[in-house]
């Protein structure tokens, strides 16, 4: 990986811009990087990351984002920049690591209207987010495409050794947890798309800017026993727990927490539960737990000042089970979620 420097990014540079790659470099990425002295403000090949402290380990998650497919094209620069990031310290969360830095690789269509402007609120959105959540830019690359604008974001993290969260270890009898809300984010696509007549700006918000839960994760430490970020969709996602554990996870579909405005949506059209369900970007966390945690664990949400609901328990067996408010399994869920490649 170079660094955001001296190769990837010369395609970048077209007629309508003023500034050569090397005054762009400087003027929107260097600066990014003043908080990681190893990255030697993005003028070598590499960067040098900070030493590990003794007994926790490097965490790395990489996540691609295309525009009409993870956002939208015309969404404001900044709030792209700071989705692109988030997701990743969503990734970092679900693994209990605390986040250190990030690479970034960024391919601009060469009919962009404005690169210059893009790229000052793209930076201004990546430098609010560094900001608030204390990392820093660490190198990358930059080249135009033909296709549709797409970034890709590497980050990096460390986490305890001993309290690394994984997939695999849920146990029957354990129970099903999530953070936060559920459906916000799909049901703000379908109001950015027409789908939804209204507005509903929360939603909208949910759907374009998510919160990774990086201080869920710090108090919920030795308290998981399997966990990941929901991102693909509610059951898709509960699926990959119950595959990598081995267990049947059965979902109370009446326990969901949903925000006032979810609420009130899916109370006037039922068909938008399957959404809440399967809609995916909510990018909270979904784990599980002995039942003698549970107080511990709604004592972590307190500290973090997130909302934790149980959601579930986990059965002898396979796969994912919902349950409807009368305990009869709802249909029309089995291939439900986010899928990145359609045979």
């Amino acid at each position: 990986m170079v660094n955001l420097a001296r190769d990837g990014v010369r395609a970048m540079t077209g007629s309508h811009s003023p500034l050569d790659e090397f005054a762009r470099i400087d003027r929107f990425f260097a600066p990014l990087t003043q908080n990681a002295p190893g990255a030697f403000g993005l003028g070598d090949d590499g960067a040098l990351l900070p030493a590990v402290p003794d007994g926790r380990r490097w965490v790395v998650t990489t996540d691609a984002l295309v525009a009409d497919v993870h956002f939208l094209a015309d969404d404001p620069a900044d709030l792209v920049a700071r989705k692109a990031l988030r997701v990743n310290l969503s990734d970092l969360a679900a693994m209990g690591a605390e986040p250190v830095g990030y690479t970034l690789a960024l391919a601009l269509p060469r009919d962009f209207a404005d690169t210059e402007t893009w790229l000052s609120g793209f930076a201004a959105g990546l430098a609010r987010d560094q900001a608030s959540f204390g990392i820093a830019l660490y190198g990358g690359d930059s080249v135009s495409t033909r296709g549709p604008l797409w970034i890709s974001v590497t980050a990096f993290g460390t986490v305890l050794e001993s309290g690394v969260f994984r997939r695999s270890g849920a146990t029957v009898g354990d129970e099903l947890w999530v953070s936060g809300t559920i459906g916000d984010a799909a049901l703000g696509l379908k109001v950015l798309t027409g789908d939804i007549a209204g507005e509903h700006p929360g939603l909208i918000d949910r759907y374009r800017l998510p919160w990774p839960r990086l201080a869920l994760a710090r108090e919920l430490s030795g308290l998981v026993s399997a966990c990941l970020d929901v991102s693909d969709g509610l059951v898709q996602d509960a699926g990959h727990i119950a595959r990598r554990s081995a267990v049947r996870i059965v979902l109370d579909g009446a326990a969901l927490p949903l925000s006032t405005e979810a609420t009130a949506l899916v109370d006037s059209a039922a068909a938008l539960r399957h959404s809440v369900l399967a809609g995916g970007d909510d990018y909270e966390l979904l784990f599980t737990a002995r039942p003698d945690a549970a107080d511990a664990i709604r004592k972590a949400g307190r500290r973090a000042d997130t909302p934790v609901t149980r959601i579930g328990r986990i059965d002898p067996g396979e796969g994912v089970v919902v349950l409807d408010a009368e305990g009869r399994p709802m249909e029309g869920l089995e291939h439900a979620g986010w899928r990145h490649f359609e045979a």
